[in-house]
């Protein structure tokens, strides 16, 4: 009778099981891979709302010149803390769930380091999944706003939607580009340690930790963002009604323009995630583990 190994995989183990999923992912059908990638577009929304919905009426959000634009009941370090724990259901629900997302499949560069996978195979990949994670996440945005759950808790939630989206169409190039980076070696990162999984609740304890570092210490998700700037730029050009009995409760509103969301925010931070993930990740151990593996 044969041994069963219930043991995690060794780094090694999980560089080849990277290197196998990513020929695999590149392989994939135009269709099904749109498919899945609005599903995982879907997925990374939903765990926004959740993240959203537990610091409603808690957020303490420095705008860049300094002020503060919302300070209001727990201590912010704690909030982030808990809406990082909560925010990892959307990564929980890609991979345990199976769906295609972008910034995890930067890691597909292992694939292609190795001379499994093409040039044109890896940019098909990310093209066709970030156009899909796009879709999945705007019609996200879309639902939730007909759902009006941002007039929920005296507004809370939508007044965190708005505050939310205007620090992040404020960043500035640079800085949006580094937190962009900083926030996909954690994704990427957090993907990489479920390759050792052996079961479904490995998979999440793998990823509820690194998650949970990038959203408490306030790095740049691209997908992410695809969600929570236009759900506030809705809420802002469609529902004039909500916005007049706001008052002056959320300045710097100008800032909120799609504009800033595309050249601002999602252009640099999309930059910093292929940076943080293909190379400070997938490069890294592709190196360590693959480079002279048939040697």
């Amino acid at each position: 009778m044969s041994e069963i190994r219930i043991d995690a995989l060794l780094p090694a183990e999980m560089a080849t099981r990277a290197e196998y999923l990513g020929v695999r992912k590149a392989e994939m059908p135009a269709l099904k891979m749109f498919a899945l990638a609005i599903l995982a577009g879907a997925f990374i929304s939903m765990g926004a709302v959740f993240a959203s919905t537990v610091s409603a009426g808690s957020m303490a959000i420095t705008l860049p010149d300094g002020s503060a634009a919302f300070s209001a009941g727990l201590p912010y370090g704690l909030v982030r803390l808990l809406s990082g724990v909560v925010f990892s259901l959307g990564l929980i629900l890609v991979v345990v769930g199976g769906a295609e997302l972008f910034t995890g499949n930067n890691l597909i560069v292992m694939a292609w380091a190795s001379g499994k996978v093409t040039g044109r195979e890896l940019l098909r990949n990310w093209v066709i999944v970030y156009l899909g994670n796009f879709v999945g996440a705007v019609g996200t945005a879309t639902l939730m706003f007909f759902s009006k759950q941002y007039t929920f808790g005296a507004a809370a939630i939508g007044i965190g939607a708005l505050k939310t989206a205007i620090a992040k169409s404020e960043l500035g190039f640079v800085q949006a580009l580094v937190l962009g980076i900083l926030c996909n070696a954690l994704v990427c990162m957090a993907v990489w340690l479920t390759y050792s999984a052996r079961s479904t609740i490995d998979k999440i304890a793998a990823i509820i930790f690194p998650i949970t570092a990038f959203v408490a210490a306030g790095f740049e998700h691209s997908i992410a963002n695809m969600y929570y700037i236009p759900y506030a730029l809705m809420i802002k050009a469609f529902d004039p009604q909500f916005m007049s009995s706001l008052g002056d409760k959320v300045p710097h509103l100008e800032s909120l323009t799609w504009s800033n969301f595309f050249l601002r925010n999602l252009l640099p931070v999309t930059i910093g995630n292929i940076i943080g993930g293909a190379v400070l990740v997938a490069a890294v151990y592709w190196a360590i583990f693959l480079r002279n593996k048939d040697n």
